[in-house]
């Protein structure tokens, strides 16, 4: 019989189906909603609490319109919110950086899409041990102290050069020298303005972090580019917004990241 109350938040309808079809074979649990927003899940929250059902896992995305997944969780942390409950939170990600950043010691899981239905089963076997044994409200107040706690910023320089290394030799390369980045793995891609193409090992996330945001913006889950290398922006006939770039490329604007892109477009 299930005893554990799971929400999915996920604004990508094929994402929350393949989650709800998941958790349909788990017999430990009851699926209560499938939100397609930030906004959304608070409400299911809220009623499910007012109901006397809390929800005890929360899986939830961390891009999502209106509100994103940090958002919902600051939410859960305010003192004043409707929502008082104490749902273990499972973040499901394509992003690298935003779960690893802020939440690895409190989160009880992140996924890293795309995961396997083995690594999904094993963060859902450890997030119902966790629920049962009533350990939620520990870590979500571990969590609050990462909201309360204002810590002053690190100062970190930009980064200003990579260092690329083959099998002959290794270059020092300029990052202004950088059109755009392309991940490859746990590789990427550096495209240069003299056309050539670097295969470096790092994460597109890591990078993302370093380089200055004032000459360099992600605008795809696996692409950054150089502002100035930024020619024009269309639509292709699938109705995507893509970057035209000085030299041809043309690279696919993630739809996360469209207004990103044309904030730094309009300031540039």
């Amino acid at each position: 019989m299930s005893d554990i109350r799971v929400v999915v938040a996920d604004d990508e309808k094929p994402a929350r189906e393949r989650l709800r079809r998941m958790l349909e074979r788990d017999s430990r649990v009851e699926i209560v909603a499938c939100c397609a927003s930030g906004a959304e899940t608070l409400r299911v929250l809220h009623d499910a609490e007012k109901s006397l059902h809390p929800v005890h896992i929360l899986l939830l995305d961390v891009q999502m319109p209106e509100m994103n997944g940090f958002e919902v969780v600051a939410g859960l942390m305010n003192d004043g919110a409707a929502v008082t409950g104490r749902p273990l939170i499972v973040f499901v990600t394509a992003y690298d950086e935003y779960a690893l950043r802020a939440f690895e010691s409190h989160a009880i899981d992140y996924l890293l899409k795309p995961f396997s239905d083995e690594r999904f089963e094993a963060a859902m076997d450890r997030a119902i041990r966790f629920a049962r044994a009533g350990d939620a409200e520990t870590l979500m107040t571990k969590m609050r102290a990462i909201f309360n706690s204002t810590p002053p910023a690190p100062t970190r320089h930009a980064l200003d050069r990579i260092v690329v290394k083959g099998s002959q030799r290794i270059r020092i390369l300029p990052v202004d020298q950088i059109v755009w980045i392309e991940a490859e793995g746990v590789y990427v891609n550096l495209h240069t303005r003299d056309g050539g193409v670097h295969l470096h090992r790092e994460l597109l996330g890591t990078l993302d972090q370093a380089l200055d945001p004032r000459a360099f913006v992600r605008i795809h889950r696996s692409a950054i580019v150089n502002i100035d290398a930024v020619h024009e922006l269309r639509h292709d006939e699938h109705g995507n917004l893509v970057a035209i770039l000085r030299g041809g490329a043309e690279v696919r604007v993630g739809r996360h990241f469209r207004a990103r892109l044309q904030a730094r477009l309009g300031h540039s």
